[in-house]
């Protein structure tokens, strides 16, 4: 029964109440006059539909992250949406306290990722956050318990419903930070390793993007193993970083070719690959196996430049797209596997024995997510932008935390110079047209005073033979 009924099946309480009273005549009693105390005390009693109370699934509101449309990074705005989620039966309620930020993510703002639903839509794949309220036939989970959650999207916001055995209970002493970090790069660094990769003592793996949140998992899941080689490329200035954290031999590919450097450590090729680029380079990572290697494509990444959606760079992918014959396989004695974790949402079971393993792992201080940056939802666009520009060494977390007025006044300052900045470059544009124009005009006129000038020379020219012309013309006759 909502609070919007009450007060009516009260009121229709009473009346039957009075329908069914046996019919007596009035009692000529003398009326009582009750104290101002007895009357109020009455009326604090009985239940006024004058103070009707608002249900607080109408009171209730949480602001969410929203996709509005494909595009650049202001197409996620931060709205505020109004009444409290609704529980099914199996479902928790979560009080979202950070949220990871994925490559998906990005390409699912682009219009890229085909498993987040048409916008207007909230994205986010994983989250961490407290149980606030269970539904039926919830048995496992209680209101209180610290859990991070994977789930398909609808992650980015204040609260969340979503299955209950999309959660998994924090371990104790890690952060809701780490526990954001957690669940997609390492379900998918893990899977990749081990179910598909079979990793063994003595390989050697190539991890592409080893700065990155899949990258850094991936590594030190390699660690588990007794040694393990690790190739991993990145830009220079996050070579150190990689290194400490158990790369064996970092490449910089912006300014080295990774398949000649390999080559150089490991002439036969390589075990294992994680290859998250695509297109060319996924040909390049193909040629790189060594006899009973194992190529293991789980994105395309080289489909992402600029903050829109680029068409050349989608059709390049595309054109580049690896393919190959069984034969060939057979006769390479090679394989090649697809992951993609939004497609295994409904193998429960094998997910969560991926994550227990993963969770014993970090007790046993062996793994443990590194955060880059945080930042507060108003803040997704610098957040997306700093992952995009590949600018991070780990993971990129949205924290639900308001912003301080503060910092909110300080991000405000930083939209109107970044506006004040596009109206300055609209202007200085606009200025070289103008001066562009005006040089072309110059050109112009340049060529045209040879033109006049020949012209001037011309009628000079022609002066004499007038002059020559009135002469005759003008001579006496005889």
């Amino acid at each position: 029964m909502s609070g919007e009924d009450a007060p009516a099946q009260q009121q229709n309480a009473v009346d039957q109440k009075q329908e069914t009273k046996p019919t007596e005549e009035p009692k000529t009693e003398p009326p009582k006059t009750e104290s101002p105390p007895a009357a109020a005390a009455e009326a604090a009693a009985t239940p006024a539909a004058t103070t009707e109370k608002v249900p607080e699934e109408e009171t209730f509101t949480y602001r969410a992250l929203v996709l509005t449309g494909y595009g650049g990074y202001d197409k996620v705005k931060l709205q505020v949406k109004k009444g409290k989620p609704t529980l099914k039966a199996g479902e928790v309620l979560v009080r979202v306290k950070a949220c990871g930020l994925n490559f998906a993510d990005l390409m699912a703002r682009q219009g890229l990722y085909d498993r987040l639903p048409s916008p207007p839509v909230t994205p986010g794949m994983e989250c961490s956050g407290v149980v606030e309220a269970v539904g039926e036939e919830v048995t496992d989970r209680k209101v209180g318990d610290k859990v991070m959650v994977l789930n398909r999207f609808g992650l980015w916001q204040e609260v969340a419903v979503v299955p209950a055995n999309h959660t998994f209970l924090i371990p104790e002493g890690m952060s809701f930070e780490e526990a954001a970090a957690l669940p997609v790069n390492y379900i998918t660094a893990y899977m990749m390793l081990f179910d598909f990769g079979n990793l063994r003592p003595n390989q050697n793996v190539l991890v592409h993007a080893a700065a990155g949140g899949v990258g850094i998992a991936a590594t030190q899941l390699c660690k588990t193993v007794k040694d393990v080689t690790v190739f991993g490329t990145a830009s220079a200035s996050k070579h150190e970083t990689i290194t400490q954290g158990g790369v064996t031999h970092a490449i910089d590919y912006r300014t080295k070719d990774y398949v000649e450097e390999v080559r150089k450590i490991s002439p036969k090729g390589l075990d294992i690959i994680l290859d998250p680029l695509g297109g060319s380079d996924t040909h390049k990572a193909y040629n790189l196996l060594k006899p009973m290697g194992k190529l293991i494509t789980y994105g395309a990444a080289n489909m992402l430049a600029g903050q829109k959606k680029n068409l050349l760079a989608v059709a390049k992918n595309w054109y580049h797209q690896f393919s190959i014959h069984t034969l060939s396989l057979i006769q390479g004695n090679k394989s090649v596997c697809g992951f993609h974790l939004g497609y295994l949402d409904g193998e429960t079971e094998l997910i969560t024995e991926a994550m227990n393993t993963i969770l014993d792992f970090y007790k046993e201080g062996k793994i443990k997510p590194r955060i880059d940056s945080t930042w507060h939802l108003e803040q997704v666009g610098d957040a997306m932008r700093k992952m995009q520009e590949r600018n991070n060494i780990g993971k990129v977390i949205l924290t639900t935390e308001p912003m301080p007025e503060e910092e909110k006044k300080e991000e405000t300052k930083k939209e109107d110079k970044k506006e004040d900045k596009k109206k300055e470059d609209k202007k200085k544009d606009d200025k070289k047209k103008d001066d562009a124009k005006k040089e072309e005009k110059k050109d112009d006129k340049k060529k045209e005073e040879p033109k006049k000038e020949e012209k001037k020379e011309e009628e000079k020219k022609e002066e004499p033979k007038k002059e020559e012309k009135s002469h005759i013309i003008s001579a006496p006759i005889g």
